[in-house]
């Protein structure tokens, strides 16, 4: 019985599948430029960001990476890519989807330029609040 109980103390549970900072990435249910301000919000509270997609969404998260890269917001630390095995209820045999994650972190000037954007949307509601 003891060593049932050290067996259970000594158990790791993992939360990586899981994660706070990931976002998984579908390019059917939500427009481009969600993800973008997600990633961006996701970087503020927790200063890297995952984005995992699986096969045509593919495509939707490198274009989301690099948009946060071209502005000056994210830099990369890693890039993983894998198939995974998914079942397909239709045939009724595994099929396998390329997958990709990428972390992406804050930059060094990251918080100035949200800053400036913040102060910059500000600026344009004031002069649509004058036009109204």
């Amino acid at each position: 019985m003891e060593a049932i109980t050290e067996g259970v103390n000594n158990i790791n549970i993992t939360t990586d599948s899981y994660k706070k900072n990931r976002i998984q990435v579908s390019n059917t249910k939500k427009p481009l430029f969600f993800y973008v301000n997600l990633a961006k919000r996701y970087m503020q509270q927790h200063n890297e960001v995952e984005l995992s997609a699986l096969g045509m969404a593919i495509a939707t998260v490198v274009t989301v990476a690099e948009i946060l890269k071209n502005n000056g917001l994210a830099v990369e630390k890693k890039i993983m890519t894998s198939t995974v095995d998914i079942k397909d209820d239709s045939r009724g045999r595994p099929v396998q989807k390329a997958k990709i994650e990428i972390v992406l972190g804050k930059t060094a000037n990251f918080d100035e330029l949200m800053a400036a954007a913040a102060a910059e949307d500000g600026e344009n509601g004031d002069i649509e609040e004058q036009n109204a």
